[in-house]
């Protein structure tokens, strides 16, 4: 993990990279694969790199007291001078939370408290950029277009990007906030083949998608960036050079 971050410093086509924020292994991987904190990691990765924007995509709300999360995000913050996006959503993991003894809750809980806690985080003095992750047309992206200054898109189809990205316009136009003032991303699975990663994240950015972050699979390979950097560098030139 840590010779891919640092390739992908180096590789001028990367603007960003993420961890996540579960305790227990994820999309049908073996319940017994190891996975590190993601906070914890993240600041040994802000060490390790010097160029990348970096963030948790994303910490669910229900796992810390807002105020203990802006100040681990304000840590992170100061140990990468200045380069931490602040990711947080509703959270939704049911399993991942009876196993862990955590008070998930009901929608309305857990929006409830992922508004209170952007609320709170954007009161501080001086704090990162707020990345609200989620898709949840009502609350959700609602609260992204009050606090985000980012907001990602979970993996899923162009057209469910669109949807949602309309929806937190409307959000926007309801509290008199720029929408574009909110970046917006999307997230894409690579399954190996760099040229049909690259066609994906050409089909949201068509959509207004300012940011597509790959998804990688385990186990991570610093092989994978040489050809995904390529392929994403050719699709850019192509849509500088237009039709």
């Amino acid at each position: 993990m840590l010779d891919l971050w640092r390739a992908a410093d180096e590789a001028g086509v990367f603007e960003s990279g993420w961890t996540s924020d579960h305790i227990g292994a994820m999309h049908e991987a073996d319940p017994g694969t190891p996975r590190l904190d993601g906070w914890m990691t993240l600041a040994a990765l802000a060490q390790a790199t010097r160029r990348l924007r970096l963030g948790v995509l994303v910490s669910g709300a229900h796992y810390r007291h807002p105020v203990l999360l802006a100040r681990m995000a304000a840590t992170v913050d100061a140990i990468s001078g200045g380069r931490l996006e602040l990711g947080i959503g509703a959270g939704w993991n049911g399993e991942e939370a009876l196993a862990y003894g955590m008070e998930l809750g009901t929608p309305r809980q857990r929006s409830d408290r992922l508004e209170e806690a952007c609320r709170l985080i954007a009161s501080q003095p001086s704090h990162p950029p707020i990345c609200v992750g989620g898709s949840g047309e009502k609350r959700t992206l609602r609260t992204a277009a009050r606090y985000a200054q980012h907001w990602n898109f979970d993996v899923g189809r162009p057209g469910q990007f669109a949807r949602a990205r309309d929806v937190l316009r409307q959000h926007c136009a309801d509290i008199g906030r720029d929408p574009a003032q909110i970046l917006m991303s999307a997230q894409v699975r690579f399954a190996g083949d760099a040229a049909r990663t690259a066609d994906e994240a050409a089909a949201f950015a068509e959509l207004g998608c300012r940011l597509v972050i790959i998804y990688l699979p385990l186990p991570y390979a610093t092989d994978a960036v040489e050809p995904l950097a390529g392929a994403l560098a050719e699709m850019a030139g192509d849509e500088d050079r237009g039709p």
